[in-house]
Order: C-alpha cells, then structure tokens, then sequence
C-alpha cells in the first residue's frame, strides 16, 4: 500500500523518497524509477533510528509518512531528535492483538503504551479503517478526535492490468472452481480454519483451495494437507507476485483471520468481481462488506459456519457491487487524502 503511494505521488510530480530500514524484500523491483529508494542499511527497524535522524538532518523532506508500528515510534522519536520542520504522520494498519494464547513479546505488547506517551510528537495520525482507529485509541489512550481514517489505496489501474494476464498457478487454467486464501501463513491468519472448513466444503463439491503467501506456519499447513489426504485438491504455492491473475478467477476469496486491520484482500476481490467470505473479525471486514451486504461474514474460528458461507457464495451468481463502495478505496482518491494530511499544498 505505501508502494502504491509512493508511486501515485512520484506520477503527480510530488518528489519521493522511499526510505528503508534494509532495502530487501520481493516489492523492490515494483518500486518506479521515479522513486528514490534510501536505504538506512539497519538489521532491523528499531535500529534505524539514528541513520533516519542523519537522513532527516540532510535532507529536510517537508513530510515524512511512517507505516507499521516499529517504524511508527522510529519515525516520532527521529524526527523530534532531528530538530528538522518535517511533518511527521504515522499510519497504523492493524488492530493489536488481544486475548494473545502463549508467550507475550512484552516489546510487542509495550507499543500501544509507546505510542500513548509518544503521539503528540506526531503532526498528524492516520489509521486504515474506522475499526483500526477505535482500537487504537481504546489501546493506547490517543484521542479518538485525533486520528484521521484514511483507506488503503486497493484500487489502482494497475490491479486491473495485473488480474488479466495468465495466472501462473495451472488450476485456475482449469474448469473446477477453487476457493482461494491470501495472506501470511501466521496464526493471525488461521488458515487451519480455512483448511478445516474446505474440508467440509469438498465432500459435495468440485472444488480447490490454493492458498497465496509464505510464512512460519507452512509446515503445520502442510503437515495437515498430508494427514487428511488432501494433496490432490489443496495447493501452497507460496508468494506470488502477481496474485491478482488467479484472484480474479477464484470462485471465492475466503478470508479466516483472527484480526486484521483492512484486510485489502476483500477490496481487491469485489474491485475484481470475486466473491467473497470472511470471518467478523476486528477490524475492517464488516465495514468493506457493508454489515455483509456484500459478502457473508462468520464468526472468528466457527468452522461450520465459514463451510457454510462458502458453499452458499459457490451456488450464487457473482456479485454486482455498487461503485459508491469502491470509491474510497481508489487510489487518487487516497492520495487526495494523504495531500491534506501530509499538508503538501501548503
């Protein structure tokens, strides 16, 4: 989503730099020429503090936008250590997360106090659904007046362009109808939940389930793949970089989080046509599917009830979706937003 800004903004004229903690990662090559990417060479981002004051000291952008929480504080304590006239805006794209089963990473677990005692450092505060903003005051003691709610920017014409060409995984080439998963493959996702469920979809059904991302919780994934013998109707084929060709030919995207923040998921797939399932989790599910109006929500870790929802959305036409519910998520219209926010017209 920062990738899209960047590139929107550097499409305006608006001169950008993409400032890294460690350049790296499968969206590099993505990032235009026009785009300056610095890269603060950090082992990690708590630790790119000092080069991000240097990097503010030299070269005195006239506004600095920071997204995820370790960057978020590194962001408000650089800029106030660089004594510069930076505009600083911090973004926050998830709720926290609550009722954690396990060891707390008391780091973790310290941000929402961190940025408490640390926002009024911060010129300006944007959370990416209304859902988001409610948590984060409630968490962190900000004023709810104070946070600005400003969507991700899902729609670009690019999406469109990416959802045409030939999807690089052989099933959607086929005639069986798949149900597809995107995302990390983390706890927060609960893909069991998903596997659990198409288990009890597939027993009437002709019907896959490919699920798009990488993470720590592949072997248990596949692991569970293999005990129930599901190997010739469920695939996981890790990162794709274009998953918007397979997307747009899914029979129905199916989300299983625990929490999100905007589940851009859901916003790619109505934009695309697909229909769409997704647990009620906090937050942003219920707000782009309208109460469910646009695709069935389902209580957190309900199996029969995410079955359920999915075999129904499989024996539906596709959706026809209002496009009064997809103009906040268009990119010049997040960008319109940010303008006002990050003041660039001032």
């Amino acid at each position: 989503m920062i990738l899209n800004i960047a590139a929107g903004f550097a499409k305006q004229g608006v001169p950008i730099d993409l400032v890294l903690s460690r350049a790296e990662g499968p969206y590099l090559d993505q990032v235009p020429r026009d785009v300056h990417v610095v890269d603060l060479s950090a082992s990690r981002v708590l630790r790119s503090m000092r080069p991000l004051v240097q990097y503010l000291r030299r070269e005195r952008p006239r506004a600095l936008l920071a997204a995820l929480d370790h960057a978020n504080l590194v962001a408000i304590a650089a800029a106030r250590l660089a004594g510069t006239r930076t505009r600083t805006v911090i973004s926050v794209h998830c709720t926290f997360p609550k009722n954690v089963q396990g060891p707390v990473d008391v780091r973790e677990a310290a941000i929402p106090w961190l940025l408490g005692r640390m926002h009024r450092w911060a010129d300006a505060i944007v959370a990416v659904s209304e859902g988001v903003a409610a948590d984060l005051s409630a968490s962190s003691g900000i004023p709810r007046e104070r946070i600005d709610v400003i969507y991700n920017p899902v729609i670009t014409p690019g999406l469109f362009s990416a959802a045409s060409a030939r999807p690089a995984h052989a099933w959607f080439d086929e005639s069986s109808r798949v149900v597809l998963g995107i995302g990390r493959l983390v706890p927060q996702k609960n893909f069991p939940l998903l596997l659990e469920a198409f288990r009890i979809v597939r027993r009437d059904r002709d019907v896959k389930l490919v699920i798009l991302g990488e993470g720590s919780e592949r072997p248990a994934l596949e692991a569970y793949v293999k005990q129930h013998g599901l190997a010739d109707s469920v695939s996981l084929p890790g990162f794709l970089e274009n998953p918007y060709a397979c997307m747009s030919r899914a029979a129905v995207t199916a989300l299983s989080s625990n929490f999100e923040g905007l589940p851009t998921v859901l916003v790619e797939s109505l934009a695309l046509g697909t229909p769409v399932v997704s647990t009620d989790c906090e937050s942003g599910p219920r707000e782009i599917l309208r109460n469910g109006t646009l695709g069935d929500l389902v209580p957190i870790n309900d199996v029969a009830a995410l079955a359920q929802a999915i075999a129904r959305t499989l024996d539906r036409p596709r959706p026809v979706v209002p496009l009064d519910a997809l103009g906040p998520f268009v990119l010049d219209s997040v960008l319109d937003r940010f303008r006002g926010v990050l003041q660039l017209d001032a």
